[in-house]
């Protein structure tokens, strides 16, 4: 891979001051204390920003942002950046940019991502190849951090996994070599609920050099649960030991279920033999190997009338489901085989056979199709890979990606409807002759076009308004590729409705502003934040 950076701004003298926060290991919650703190400090009249140098990550968003160059029309293309840095972006009550998360990488293999330079795709990337190229990203990282520096108050600057990986630290562009060369002073969290906190503290200061242990100016433990008293000697114990002061205990934080997971991780839990709540919608997803942007399903999961489960290897699809939703993916091909070893295609089939329904979200839309070509190998291996021949429509994997925020009104339903399109395949068939959305264009209702296949008619029979996917002849298989339309509230309502279900009065939107700010209320009684703001500079 060639590395092609764009010119780096000059920056004057840096406004903002900056602390970074560092785990001990990955998932010990320093996303969601970064996103917190960004809303409890911009409560107090702070300009905040989030920055995160790298991250790895499936769950994406789209910034209005890029930095790829102009296409033939002269318009700006669209960026993306992990869903975290988006949700600590709305905690800060500004727009996610490509600048608070330079670096995106997008599992596809065991061993490969796609790589995201400020919303840029560069290329597919093994993983031996990237560390060996990763450090020559450094300066567009820094320019993006000055950047955010130069309009804010405060930036909150979240490391990922663990700071003391130093066989990475010749090459590492997020933990403590980014401290270093930003001049960034370092808090280290430790995850009380996983156990061995005292150990992975230590531990890090044992395994870092003289330099990075005088960078971090303190630790906090996190997700705790019990009477704090019990574990106060074993903070004395890492004082002693590291010399590095106790910032305090974060207590576990009930609310973080109403918030974005990160992590795929979130997904890997144990799921009941029987669905619970007499009368409710039974939604069933598998649980795809490479699955994206899956907080998509959040808004019904939150919803009283539905039972939304995630399958996990070796369960199969419940005879009693009422919708199977296909989740998005970052490799429809390799997911479909997903499908086939772990039985679900055969269970799908069946399900529909017996009359239920069937959703397709993004890649799992483009599975519903009779085939997936891939040719120039961008998600995997060259090749081809049969679809579950549901819809009469072929999808072709291509080198341009296509990055789209929609806001607009669903014209059968008269929903205002909001969402996004980020995929990297052009889908055509018979089947987008009846689409399964029609939205209304900027401007008013022009003629219809398909946004599975940007720029062709998508057939005779439809009124105004540009088609979006497409919904089989008797109404119970359909999909399309917009993420995010089910934080519609209305739109939401209208489609439970149309499968079976009653909706509730949820305002999605406000339950996650309410989310976080329950979220900064708790860091606020748990926390000096006037301490923690002296520590940054």
């Amino acid at each position: 891979m060639t590395l092609d950076l764009p010119p780096l701004a000059i920056h004057g003298p840096r406004r903002a001051r900056a602390l970074m926060i560092q785990g001990t290991a990955s998932d010990v919650g320093k996303s969601l204390l970064v996103a917190g703190l960004c809303r409890a400090y911009q409560r107090r009249g702070l300009v905040v920003r989030p920055f995160k140098a790298q991250n790895m990550s499936n769950n994406a968003a789209v910034t209005e942002d890029s930095d790829a160059p102009p296409g033939p029309d002269g318009e700006r293309p669209r960026g993306e950046i992990g869903r975290a840095q988006a949700l600590q972006a709305r905690a800060c009550g500004v727009a996610p940019s490509i600048h608070m998360n330079p670096v995106l990488l997008k599992p596809q293999t065991n061993i490969g991502s796609q790589v995201v330079l400020r919303g840029r795709v560069l290329g597919n990337c093994p993983a031996r190849v990237y560390h060996e190229m990763r450090q020559g990203l450094m300066p567009a990282v820094l320019d993006s951090f000055e950047r955010l520096c130069a309009e804010a108050d405060l930036v909150l600057v979240e490391g990922a996994g663990s700071g003391a990986e130093i066989y990475l630290r010749h090459c590492d562009i997020t933990n403590m070599h980014f401290a270093e060369q930003a001049q960034v002073p370092v808090v280290v969290v430790g995850d009380l609920d996983k156990g061995g906190t005292m150990a992975s503290l230590v531990g890090t200061w044992l395994l870092l050099d003289q330099a990075d242990r005088e960078r971090v100016v303190g630790y906090m433990v996190n997700k705790f649960r019990g009477d704090f008293s019990l574990f106060e000697p074993a903070c004395a114990t890492i004082t002693a030991h590291t010399g590095w002061p106790f910032l305090g205990v974060l207590r576990w934080f009930e609310g973080a279920a109403r918030l974005p997971a990160e992590d795929s991780l979130a997904l890997e839990r144990p799921a009941e033999q029987d669905w619970s709540g007499a009368g409710a919608l039974k939604i069933a997803v598998p649980r795809l190997s490479r699955v994206a942007n899956f907080d998509d399903l959040d808004p019904l999961a939150a919803e009283p009338a539905v039972d939304l489960r995630w399958l996990q290897s070796g369960q199969p699809l419940p005879a009693d489901t009422d919708v199977v939703i296909l989740p998005g993916s970052k490799a429809t091909r390799a997911d479909l085989d997903t499908l086939r070893r772990e039985g679900w295609d055969i269970d799908i089939l069946a399900h529909v056979r017996r009359g239920g329904r069937v959703l397709g979200l993004c890649a799992g839309f483009q599975m519903l199709g009779t085939q997936v070509r891939d040719p120039l190998g961008i998600e995997g291996e060259p090749g081809d890979t049969p679809g579950l021949g549901l819809l009469d429509m072929v999808t072709e994997i291509g080198a341009e990606k296509r990055l789209l925020d929609i806001a607009t009104t669903e014209l059968t339903s008269g929903c205002p409807i909001s969402g996004y399109e980020m995929h990297m395949g052009r889908t055509t068939g018979p089947a987008l002759a009846r689409p399964w959305l029609r939205l209304a264009e900027p401007g008013g209702d022009s003629a219809s076009h398909s946004a599975s296949d940007p720029g062709k008619g998508a057939g005779q029979g439809i009124a105004r308004g540009r088609a979006e996917g497409c919904i089989s002849a008797n109404g119970r298989v359909m999909g399309g590729y917009l993420h995010g339309i089910f934080s519609s509230d209305a739109f939401r309502a209208h489609w439970l409705g149309q499968v079976g279900a009653q909706a509730s009065a949820l305002d999605f939107i406000a339950r996650t502003e309410a989310a976080l700010d329950e979220l900064a209320d708790h860091i606020e009684a748990n926390l000096d934040l006037d301490a923690l703001l002296a520590l940054a500079r």
